[in-house]
């Protein structure tokens, strides 16, 4: 297939970090802990690490084929490659592409809502407004702060515009150069607040919640828990990937860099849990807290510790660069959709993507006000977003991915995407061309089955 002028990552290293970068945000370091606390922990763990290598991995590998074959994003990508051989000029697979779009917008509205709070947490942090606060008045704080009438909001909206000026710039000049700066630091922070959480009294406690699974404790709600969580955290089914994929050279071969991306994903999720509970079971925390856990208690704790000031301001620091990279992802998928379906600039399309985006984002930080909340279906707008797209359109979007890779793309397509860059010569060819036809029989029967029977297990 004769590729289109596009253009792409500048080194295999700049792949991983930025794919790498938009798994890597809230859905490991903050949502990942919220998820495992209020879900048993260990046992969540488990069923987290197999799903997400055994049926994220390949779902990720799916994706990027389409994006690399197509070298368009999700709409184009499906228009495209959904004609099959009879050439059509319309397909109904082209909706799925338009899902994607949909999912990683909606996901980027309430995102940016957490997204302002880590950056205003920042701002309390390095102004040290915790210290020598119990635990009533630093709830306090969070209730004052997310009830104020602009301060959430101006957070929200400056986050948005760096999200927007790093878009802007392109994929190496923006994204990759960005990625590349902000990923060793995300993961030179996380050693450091492992280090510490470790060295905290009744550590154990929390690592013995983390790593030793109580079986009795996996229902299936916990099972489908750990399905959204993987797919969150790996950015599954909402266009991401398959964005990525459309700058990844045929140099690269998907397979290793899908692999080291979800291998990267599920040692920091470990790292952030390892960060959390210890320094949560240290101070009589409980670990099913929730979004309170980042922004109430841990403040608490640090500033019981040794060294709390420096601990507390570069945790927030890693929540905004958490943050960052993942933001950064989502908007280039809508702004990759602007600019192949409606051809505006590059910037046109990162301000158009982000005044969309910011008015429904300022609905989801609005909807935590106590006087006047926006609710729907007795969830509030946020919660709303979060279950819609992690339970619904991520799980349906990853479907119908491996439903069109396994069963419409031809197989002869698919299996030179996943052979392109391995060794092609004497026994290591016949072991890629092995490894190729494993991952698309795991694509094409087990991934929609598993998927389709958790899916259908919670509805039920």
């Amino acid at each position: 297939m004769k590729e289109q002028k596009r253009e792409n990552f500048g080194s295999k290293l700049g792949i991983i970090m930025a794919t790498a970068g938009s798994a890597l945000g809230l859905g490991n370091i903050y949502r990942f802990p919220c998820e495992a606390g209020a879900n048993g922990g260990g046992a969540f763990l488990i069923v987290y690490l197999v799903i997400a290598l055994a049926i994220g991995t390949p779902l990720m590998i799916a994706e990027f084929v389409i994006g690399r074959r197509a070298k368009q994003g999700p709409i184009g990508a499906f228009r495209l490659l959904g004609r099959g051989r009879e050439g059509q000029r319309r397909t109904p697979w082209t909706l799925v592409g338009y899902l994607g779009v949909v999912c990683a917008f909606l996901i980027l509205a309430f995102y940016t809502t957490v997204a302002g709070w880590t950056l205003g947490y920042l701002g309390k942090a390095a102004a040290n407004h915790f210290s020598g606060q119990d635990m009533t008045q630093i709830s306090q704080q969070f209730t004052d702060f997310t009830n104020h009438p602009w301060l959430p909001i101006v957070c929200q909206l400056a986050f948005l515009a760096l999200t927007a000026f790093v878009v802007a710039r392109g994929v190496k000049q923006g994204i990759e150069r960005w990625s590349k700066l902000l990923m060793p630091l995300l993961l030179v922070i996380m050693v450091i607040l492992c280090v510490k959480s470790l060295t905290l009294p009744g550590a154990a406690e929390g690592l013995r919640f983390l790593f030793a699974p109580d079986f009795s404790k996996l229902t299936p709600h916990v099972i489908v828990s750990a399905l959204g969580q993987s797919f969150f955290s790996l950015s599954i089914g909402m266009g991401a990937l398959i964005t990525y994929g459309s700058y990844i050279s045929r140099s690269d071969n998907l397979v290793t860099t899908a692999t080291s991306v979800a291998l990267a994903d599920t040692f920091v999720a470990i790292l952030a849990g390892i960060v959390i509970f210890p320094a949560a079971f240290s101070f009589g925390i409980r670990p099913e807290a929730g979004a309170s856990l980042a922004f109430t208690t841990l403040p608490l704790v640090f500033q019981q510790m040794t060294g709390g000031y420096f601990f507390c301001l570069i945790f927030f620091l890693l929540l905004v660069i958490a943050t960052l990279t993942s933001t950064i992802s989502l908007l280039e998928v809508i702004v990759t959709a602007l600019t192949e379906e409606l051809h505006l600039s590059r910037t046109a399309a990162a301000i158009a993507g982000t005044i969309g985006t910011a008015v429904i984002g300022v609905l989801a930080t609005l909807s935590f006000r106590t006087a006047s909340p926006i609710h729907i279906s007795g969830r509030s707008f946020f919660d709303l977003l979060d279950h819609v797209t992690a339970l619904y359109l991520m799980p349906i979007g990853g479907l119908l991915i491996v439903l069109f890779v396994g069963w419409r793309m031809r197989r002869k397509d698919m299996l030179d995407e996943l052979s392109s860059g391995l060794v092609s010569e004497g026994s290591a060819s016949r072991a890629s061309r092995f490894l190729a036809t494993s991952i698309r029989f795991i694509i094409r029967y087990i991934a929609p089955v598993a998927i389709l029977v958790i899916f259908i297990n919670q509805l039920t």
